[in-house]
């Protein structure tokens, strides 16, 4: 049997994700929260059972991202997932680069919620493509001097693959985009992060979020 826990102080969201889980994932049993001091006490209590905890961003006793380092902190092996109405693109990345599993907006439709749910707990990372397709509200295509001298080692395909990672897809995905082999991606990505000078695909995302990577691939193209 899958154990999951909402961690959610809307009672009436929380017995609609019940609904939702009840339904989708029949085999599994849903534990409750209403703060993250009750969630922390409740995962501690059923930490050698409990598969995913799903974790608001606005509960009362914890403010933003602060609950989710709370509680990899203190229970660094929970898989924690964030279900949230925030729907901010850096605001999901630093959620996953804080270890998050996955982000599942609020807004997302039932069956793709499921989905999300069940790519989670198949051990996948989830990131909400609506979200990851969204454009951040201000960049341009001229990177600050640090960020454009490590660009610069980069090929204009691996930027076309970095350009994909920032739109939430999966390896899979960027490799039925650009039309290469699965194995090519992960090579490509292994060079992004090596030249970059980062340890992750997060993290190389959020150093190249604030900037239009195709406009600046299309203007290095014609110079």
């Amino acid at each position: 049997m899958t154990t999951l826990m909402v961690a959610d102080d809307h009672p009436l969201f929380r017995e609609a994700i019940a609904a939702v889980i009840a339904a989708g994932l029949p085999d599994s049993r849903l534990l409750e929260a209403d703060s993250l001091a009750q969630a922390m006490r409740e995962a501690q209590r059923h930490e050698a059972s409990l598969d995913l905890l799903l974790l608001d961003l606005g509960l009362p006793d914890a403010a933003g991202l602060d609950g989710l380092a709370r509680l990899r902190e203190a229970l660094p092996s929970l898989p924690v997932a964030i279900l949230s109405a925030e729907q901010d693109r850096r605001t999901v990345l630093e959620a996953i680069d804080l270890g998050a599993v996955g982000y599942i907006p609020k807004s997302t439709s039932r069956d793709d919620m499921l989905a999300a749910l069940e790519r989670i707990l198949e051990g996948h990372l989830y990131l909400p493509p609506q979200v990851m397709r969204r454009p951040p509200t201000a960049r341009g295509n001229t990177p600050p001097a640090s960020l454009d001298a490590r660009l610069t080692r980069l090929t204009d395909k691996q930027l076309e693959v970095l350009e994909a990672l920032g739109q939430g897809a999966s390896n899979k995905g960027v490799a039925r985009k650009l039309g290469i082999a699965e194995t090519t991606v992960k090579t490509h990505v292994s060079a992004i992060l090596r030249r970059l000078g980062v340890t992750s695909r997060v993290q190389a995302v959020l150093l190249a979020g604030e900037l239009d990577l195709a406009a600046y691939l299309a203007e290095r193209r014609g110079r």
